[in-house]
């Protein structure tokens, strides 16, 4: 800074000043300058007796100009009430260069005091040996213009360079050019006028030991990317270039481009000596000389630098000079790439189209360069030259509009990345959605990936996109990725989902949809997340917006969904609470299908930070109006084998399987014991009672009255008169063989029978007994266990002839009663025992 003032004395002083102006019209100033710098303070406007005086203790001296150096505090008063209006400000410079630096760099710093004023800024550079030094304008570079325009911005600079033979004025420029660096010989002023009432804009140009010059000026062109044309003034135009010197304009021509030279104006001067020419030079290549009517070079490539070369001119009065009015344009050498894009039937689709602020790419819309390009609606011609993927970023997005609930769509809308030209640059590198619900409406988001996972700080995204949900105002919802534990998103009113890819993957390669949407009826939360979690893996929720807080009386709601034979552990691993200026923060759990609340705490209360849930349940949250602070929480759910449901369904299996093996205990008991009967001895015997048991009856009948179980179908004759057989003739006795008791042989009943049955009727006729007197013999006869088979009984009929034949058959072991056969009654074992024991 130039010069430094003291705030507390302005502020001193313009109290002051307030009275002076209404009694004496002065107006009063403290400066102190900076070391280095000169303030001149001039009245330019004659016919004023206004004056500056210098006032040090007592002592006042007024003049029409006032220099101020060194570094003490100067109280200077003018003696009008306007002085802007009549003085001028001079703040100068001095920057001197070494073999090595120069003191300091061309800083433009605001003047407070004189901002009401006309100022000009100079700053002298000297040096005392032949190198040169320079000043760079790269950062925003400098246009050369006429010396009697003005620039746009209210900043002018002059750059003049002081020779032996006087001063060179190398031009008029302004800022925002392509002129990058002007070096100079010797000594040359750099010149920076204001007008009053525009405030300086700051800026820094660095000023260094520059190179070896064989001319007394060098100007340093890097031309533009892209067509382009710049147009250059010789020193003093329009008056004469320093007669016989040699100035220099070296031009940096982007690659791939070509440049031409075009004289606007020139004129030519009277030479003594030499001719005024222009030189052109290429790196590696011999200068080419060019009188100023000739035609000049136009489609080079390439680096190249313009040499202006004046001669001894005649020194006459009426003797013209050189000046010179070019311009140098440079054209792309490329040829554009065209690409038509046709929105017509893509409703609601905006295409974007931006190039890297430093990129070199060239833009063109229906013909027309722009910087950015955005195609809403119809067709349009693009054109890309000189464009490079990196250099340009394209951005789509889409409006699905469901404003009246008649005009919504019906079903499920997948969210898919519209068909694009393939002429148009890739990758494509974001895609936002912006849905539009009707009033009170809810906006359902199915993830087409089935699932999504929230982006938190303690679970981060690894997969090929990122997708970010925003309310339709700009608050964020949060960002999320696909597979997770959230399997449905529903969202109270408009909101729009933006996705970007988190590498270099290009989103218009993307085939399936990264969401299906849906347009609902009001919900009552803000927010409704329904979360199945993972078995292996805690599940960690953020409150919407997280890492921020939740929006002002907002709600939300998670609907955890916990499996069979599992619990849900709940775990707040951070909490935010504000301070509410109205209402209060709420946190609640409550299990589906109950209407008790198993916690609910507020901000005023100590929560709980790890809960319990055993079943599927409702996480709800809803925030206050804070008058300071934020609200958010960060929830971790891990589900585990649910150990009371575990031991309930252990007691059961085994209570189940005790029942069982008593039911099998039973059934095989009851299959023994009826093994067991039917297994037992059954014997086929005559009962003179009438009550007959057959063999394979379960149980002996209460009477023989109601049944005819005591009648014989049939009997085997073997079975009637083997007792018969012992009268026959064996060489062994029939009861003995070998001394062993006599086997498979039919022995008769021997023991005491009952009184003889009544006499058979005259109608029944048993065969006569002489029948069987000569019975089979010398036959076997295998003797069969009647528990395993009763022997047949074959039936025999007894004809009416026999019956009368033989009365004798009322005596013999079988007999008849009632007119029918009585079939014998059957003996178990054990009295077969009791039988057998008490015949013998």
């Amino acid at each position: 800074m130039p010069f430094s003032i003291s705030h507390s004395a302005l502020k001193v002083f313009g109290i002051v000043l307030s009275v002076l102006l209404h009694t004496s019209e002065s107006r009063t100033l403290i400066l102190a300058p900076d070391q280095g710098t000169t303030i001149t303070i001039s009245r330019r406007v004659s016919g004023s007796n206004c004056t500056v005086c210098t006032i040090e203790g007592p002592k006042q001296q007024c003049f029409t100009a006032v220099t101020l150096t060194g570094t003490r505090k100067t109280t200077v008063e003018f003696k009008c009430s306007h002085p802007e209006q009549l003085f001028t400000v001079d703040i100068h410079v001095d920057i001197a260069c070494t073999e090595k630096s120069c003191s300091r760099d061309i800083v433009q710093r605001e003047s407070l005091p004189f901002l009401e004023f006309n100022r000009t800024f100079t700053w002298d550079l000297k040096t005392d040996h032949s190198q040169s030094f320079e000043v760079a304008f790269s950062e925003v570079g400098m246009k050369q213009i006429l010396p009697s325009e003005k620039c746009p911005d209210q900043h002018t600079y002059t750059f003049t360079v002081y020779q032996a033979t006087g001063p060179a004025t190398i031009g008029t420029f302004c800022r925002n050019g392509s002129i990058t660096t002007i070096l100079a010989l010797s000594k040359a002023r750099l010149l920076l006028e204001v007008p009053g009432g525009r405030k300086l804009d700051p800026a820094v140009y660095n000023v260094s030991v520059g190179p070896e010059i064989k001319t007394f000026a060098v100007v340093e062109v890097a031309l533009p990317h892209g067509s382009s044309a710049s147009e250059f003034f010789s020193p003093n135009y329009p008056n004469s270039f320093p007669d016989d010197d040699l100035m220099s304009w070296d031009f940096e021509v982007p690659p791939k481009h070509f440049a031409t030279v075009r004289f606007l104006n020139y004129t030519k001067p009277e030479c003594m000596k030499k001719d005024a020419v222009v030189e052109y030079h290429r790196p590696g290549k011999f200068a080419i000389v060019k009188e100023l009517e000739d035609p000049q070079p136009s489609g080079r490539q390439g680096d190249f630098s313009l040499f202006l070369r004046n001669c001894e001119m005649e020194r006459g009065t009426n003797a013209s000079g050189l000046s010179l009015h070019f311009q140098v344009s440079v054209a792309r050498g490329s040829r554009p790439e065209f690409c038509t894009v046709d929105l017509q039937k893509e409703k609601g689709l905006v295409l974007h189209i931006e190039k890297d602020a430093k990129s070199k790419c060239e833009l063109k819309q229906d013909s027309v360069i722009q910087e950015k390009i955005t195609v809403s609606s119809g067709k349009v011609t693009l054109s890309f030259q000189d464009c490079l993927s990196k250099d340009l970023n394209l951005t789509i997005s889409k409006t699905i509009e469901c404003l009246q609930w008649e005009k919504c769509p019906v079903g499920q809308v997948p969210l898919a990345v519209p068909a694009l030209e393939t002429c148009l640059p890739k990758p494509l590198r974001k895609i936002t959605w912006h849905l539009q619900a009707p009033d009170g409406g809810t906006v359902e988001l199915l993830p087409s990936s089935g699932s999504l996972r929230q982006s938190l700080p303690s679970q981060r995204c690894n997969s090929s996109v990122s997708l970010t949900v925003a309310e339709d105002s700009g608050v964020t919802v949060g960002s999320f990725c696909p597979l997770g534990p959230i399997k449905k998103v529903q969202i109270h009113g408009s909101v729009s989902i933006t996705v970007t890819p988190t590498g270099s993957m290009d989103l218009s390669k993307a085939s399936k949809p990264f969401f299906n949407i849906s347009f609902s009826k009001e919900i009552r939360e803000r927010y409704i997340f329904t979360v199945s979690p993972e078995k292996d893996t805690p599940t960690i929720l953020g409150t919407p917006g997280w890492p921020a807080g939740m929006k002002s009386s907002s709600t939300v709601s998670w609907l955890v969904l916990v499996p069979p034979e599992y619990q849900a552990e709940l775990l707040f691993t951070d909490i935010s609470q504000p301070k509410c200026r109205n209402g209060h923060t709420s946190m609640k759990v409550q299990t589906l299908g109950s209407k008790e609340e198993m916690f609910s705490r507020r901000e005023d209360e100590k929560a709980e930070v790890k809960l319990t849930v055993p079943e599927s349940f409702y996480l709800n949250m809803s925030n206050c109006q804070p008058e300071y602070g934020e609200f958010y929480v960060l929830s971790q759910i891990t589900l585990q084998k649910n150990t009371s449901l575990l031991l309930g369904i252990i007691l059961g299996t085994v209570g189940a399987l005790l029942l069982l093996m008593l039911i099998i205990l039973i059934v095989v008991c009851v299959v023994i014991r009826k093994k067991k009967r039917q297994m037992a001895h059954a014997v086929s015997i005559y009962n003179p009672n009438g009550n007959t048991y057959l063999p394979g009856h379960p149980r002996f009948p209460k009477t023989r009255a109601d049944n005819e179980s005591h009648i014989y179908a049939s009997i085997d004759d073997t079975m009637v008169y083997g007792h018969l057989l012992q009268e026959s003739s064996y060489p062994i006795p029939m009861n003995s063989y070998h001394g062993r008791p006599q086997v498979d042989i039919y022995r008769s009943f021997t023991g005491p029978v009952e009184a003889p049955p009544p006499p058979l009727p005259h109608d029944r006729v048993m065969k006569p007994h002489t029948e069987i007197e000569n019975p089979e013999v010398d036959v076997y006869r295998p003797f069969v266990d009647p528990s395993e088979s009763v022997l047949p009984v074959p039936h025999h009929t007894v004809s009416h002839e026999d019956s009368l034949g033989n009365e004798a058959m009322v005596d013999n072991e079988l007999y008849t009663s009632n007119g029918k056969t009585s079939l014998p009654h059957t003996l178990n074992n054990s009295e077969q025992r009791a039988e057998q024991k008490h015949a013998a």
